[in-house]
């Protein structure tokens, strides 16, 4: 998808992460609750960042492409029920892992209870589900293309959202990135040539979705140590059941009957490269640096758009371009003070 496994990209251990205030820790993997330094994944299976991080770039551009694919090539536009099935297909495979190998060992760390979960889990999820279903349905009426530059907002929506809550408080620093990403996704949306309002719209509110997310993560988990795969075990389930409940108001049952016609194949590995970013994720953890990850980040983004060029034919004027140069350098500006 944009999906629930690639958020765990864009949760993208190059997640967008809140500059340290009194009581820093990042969003979408909170820190432990130990100090106690532990062994990366990769380091266990003796895998570095020259292995990793390809993988992962290719991962997370195969997933969006190939739902894009899916929506756009294959005329499938049921971005709910896909969602949904993505979400089923997680909940399935981390519980399969978790009895079959170490990669969700940090659930035994987790000591949820059922007020955690109405407290906590819960209310996320509903936030995780809004963010999936919207940018999802944006691949109906924008380009891969144009929707990447638009995500590069969410560190802004991020900030808006923690000052506005007090958990941040503003500086010179932060107005300078937030006025370089606006100004670079406000270029980049002049530039655009096939412009829809609605996709325009509907991304925007994904990006307010998941900034909403990442922030109420802050407050509400910030104790707890989160791996992507283990986030994804409790809010795979979680964010399904949601979904399942807008399904009957959203896409009925039109997307069963053109299952026929999609073939159980294409679903298979349309999830299973969607799970499988989710696994590389959790190796990315301690492969390298703040800055090597984002720069990383920035390089499958561009080759993201490339990619989208040239295999769907999207067009990027020069605008759009020197645009997104100036979101990207806040991007890189804002991991870089996020890291302090």
């Amino acid at each position: 998808m944009s999906s629930s496994l690639e958020k765990a990209e864009e949760q993208e251990m190059l997640q967008v992460k809140l500059p340290e205030s009194s009581s820093s820790s990042s969003l979408d993997l909170p820190p432990p609750v130990s100090a106690t330094p532990k062994l990366s994944t990769a380091a266990k299976y003796g895998l570095s960042s020259t292995v990793i991080i390809p993988i992962w770039i290719a991962l997370s551009s195969s997933v969006i492409i190939y739902n894009n694919y899916l929506y756009n090539s294959l005329y499938f536009k049921y971005p709910v029920f896909l969602v949904t099935w993505h979400l089923g297909f997680a909940a399935i495979g981390t519980r399969v892992l978790q009895r079959t190998t170490h990669l969700l060992d940090g659930v035994k760390d987790v000591h949820m209870t059922r007020d955690m979960f109405v407290r906590s889990i819960l209310p996320i999820g509903l936030l995780f589900s809004g963010s999936l279903i919207l940018s999802n349905t944006a691949y109906l009426y924008l380009s891969v293309s144009y929707i990447q530059m638009l995500k590069a907002f969410t560190p802004v929506a991020i900030l808006l959202i923690s000052w506005v809550s007090r958990l941040q408080e503003p500086n010179r620093k932060l107005a300078v990135i937030v006025l370089m990403i606006s100004t670079g996704v406000a270029l980049a949306s002049q530039g655009e040539l096939h412009f829809n309002l609605l996709g325009f719209l509907t991304q925007s509110a994904a990006v307010a979705f998941e900034a909403s997310r990442l922030v109420m993560i802050q407050i509400l988990l910030h104790n707890l140590k989160m791996d992507p795969l283990v986030s994804l075990h409790y809010y795979a389930p979680v964010c399904a059941a949601i979904n399942l409940c807008v399904l009957p108001f959203t896409e009925g049952l039109a997307p069963f009957y053109e299952l026929q016609k999609l073939g159980v194949g294409v679903l298979l590995t349309n999830a299973s490269v969607a799970f499988f970013l989710n696994v590389a994720a959790v190796f990315l953890v301690g492969v390298g640096s703040g800055l090597v990850l984002t720069l990383a980040g920035v390089f499958k983004d561009i080759l993201l758009i490339t990619g989208s060029v040239l295999i769907f034919g999207n067009q990027v004027t020069p605008l759009q371009i020197f645009g997104y140069s100036i979101a990207l350098g806040g991007l890189i500006l804002y991991k870089t003070a996020s890291s302090k």
